[in-house]
Formats: structure tokens, sequence, C-alpha cells
């Protein structure tokens, strides 16, 4: 067990030192850089941009050196904790981003709970009760669930929720609460406003892994053992829950390390839409405005958090079966 923790360990390090090589390459493909956009929108502003001030710009964020020279910079600097400084907003990246991790941890947080506490009974049910009218309602829940886009949904809920109900629930919190100190009334409000974008980003994957559940615990419900299990004369929910459904969740628990890059880069829609102070917008403004430390830290934490909850899944998957760890 220690030998297969310790070589996942040593893969996700190496992934990450390639990823952020190539990741912040690709970020300078596109032509130009931030100095040239700055410049061009101080002009269509009708201001100049002095040469002093662009050839500082270039000095300070070693612009004027190679590209490899740039990524050394910018790397060496993860190690000390300092990702650079966006030129978008003349502030640290890292302060940036804290400031609006947090939300994005707790919407991520809430949407993975909404999403396997309401995908796993309903798939559960759906594959042992196959073809009945449950299962047909479910498939056809999931299959919409599937097929209307997140900023749709995002919408029509804002609408039901102001007309319906009488309250806004676009952002995090109310009027008041914005920049109020931390209170239980402002925990509250909080929780009045999250359900909407935790529902939204949540249905597609609920969707998707209620499909998976039902198919892979119907395909197990057929196999020998399950049926030497019943033989055996253990009662038909000892069999599901024991037998069945332990080992129909070992796709699911694979697919669990890849969900939270997604939930947090696929709600960068629904993050506009209901104007939430979450890392996705400031992530497409930065690739918009070539932000190049702004994107490229954005873009390696995204990687990473894919790389570690990867990493998480094998080893939760060793625990699980046995079989993993001595592969």
């Amino acid at each position: 067990m220690v030998a297969y923790f310790l070589r996942r360990f040593l893969y996700m390090i190496t992934t990450m030192i390639f990823i952020s090589f190539i990741g912040f390459f690709i970020i300078n493909l596109p032509p130009g850089s931030f100095i040239e956009v700055y410049q061009a929108q101080r002009e269509n502003m009708g201001t100049r941009t002095a040469e002093a001030e662009l050839e500082a710009l270039k000095r300070r964020y070693a612009l004027d050196q190679p590209l490899y020279v740039q990524y050394w910079k910018w790397a060496s600097g993860f190690v000390r904790g300092d990702f650079g400084r966006s030129f978008q907003y003349n502030r640290e990246v890292k302060d940036l981003i804290w400031e609006r991790l947090g939300f994005t941890a707790i919407i991520a947080t809430f949407t993975l709970f909404f999403t396997w506490m309401v995908a796993i009974p309903i798939g559960i049910y759906a594959a042992t009760h196959q073809y009945k009218i449950g299962d047909n309602v479910a498939t056809v829940v999931g299959m919409a669930g599937l097929s209307i886009p997140d900023f749709m949904l995002a919408l029509v809920l804002m609408v039901i929720a102001q007309r319906v109900f009488g309250f806004s629930v676009g952002g995090l919190f109310s009027r008041e609460y914005i920049d109020a100190p931390w209170s239980i009334a402002k925990f509250i409000d909080m929780l009045k406003h999250i359900w909407v974008p935790v529902f939204v980003v949540g249905t597609a994957g609920t969707a998707g892994l209620m499909r998976i559940m039902r198919g892979n615990l119907l395909d197990i419900l057929n196999m020998q053992y399950v049926q030497a299990a019943r033989a055996r004369g253990l009662s038909e929910p000892l069999v599901i829950v024991k037998h069945a459904v332990r080992n129909a969740l070992h796709p699911l628990i694979m697919l669990l390390g890849m969900s939270l890059p997604s939930i947090i880069s696929g709600s960068l829609v629904v993050s506009i839409v209901l104007g939430l102070p979450t890392t996705g917008p400031l992530y497409f403004s930065a690739l918009r405005q070539q932000d190049m430390f702004l994107a490229g830290t954005f873009l390696v934490f995204l990687a990473g958090m894919l790389v570690v909850g990867n990493f998480l899944a094998d080893i939760l998957l060793a625990l699980v079966d046995p079989r993993i760890r001595y592969e």
C-alpha cells in the first residue's frame, strides 16, 4: 500500500510539472502581449502611454526576456507562494485568487454533495426497478438535465424566484450583506442564494452520474457472484447494498477525481449570468486580456485540482477494492 501511494504521488508531481510547463507556453501562443493590449486600450481612450512606462513594465515582468526565462521566473515563485502580479488589476495574483477561491470552494463542495446524494439513490432505484414508471421518469429527467444548458436553467430559476417567491437570487448575498462582516445573518442570507448555482451546476452532473450508476448496477446484478449470494438465502436489500452497489461505485470513484475542476470551470457561464464572485469570471477575463500571470496561475490551479482529485480517487479506490493496491 505504501509503494502504491508513493508511486501515485510521484506521478502526480511529474504531471504537475509538465502541465505548468505546457500551459504557460500555450497561454503565450496568441500574438501580442498584455503590454500591447494595454497600450491599444489607452490609445482607444485617447490617452497615450509613455514609452518609459512600457519599458518599466517589460523589465519588471521580464517581458523583454525569452519565454523560458519568463516561465522560470513565474514557476519558481510558486515554491515561495508568489504567483506574480496581475497586469489587468495591478494586484498580486494570490490576493485576487484567495478572495474568490473560498466562495468557489463552498459552491463546489455543496454541488458535489448535492450531486452524489441525489444521483446515487436514484441510480440504484432505477436499476432495481428497470423499465418501471420510476425508472422511466428518472430517465426522462436525466436526459433533460443533460440537454438543458446551464445558463438557460439559471435564467429560468432567476425569473421563477423573482416572480413566484419575490426575491432576487443573483449573486451570493443581498445588497445589505455584500460588504458586511461575517455573521449568522450573513451566512443565512448566503444559504438563501447558494441553492440556485448549486442546483444549476449540479443538474448535468447529477443526470450523468445517475445514468452511469444505473448502467453499472444493472451489469453487476446479472453477474454470477450476485446470483450466488441470492442462492445462499441473503435478503435482496443486503445483496444489492453489500455485494452489488459496492462494486458499481468503482467507476464513479474514478469520476470523482475529475468532477471538482469540471464544476469550477463548467460554472463559468453560470457565474457570469448569476453574478457570482467566483474564480470562473476572473479566469475568463484574464484569458481575454492576456494577463499571463493570472491566467497561468488559474490554469495550474485547475490542473492541480484535477491531478490531486485523481490521486485521492486512486487512494480511495485502493481502500475500497484491495485488488487495486497490489497492481
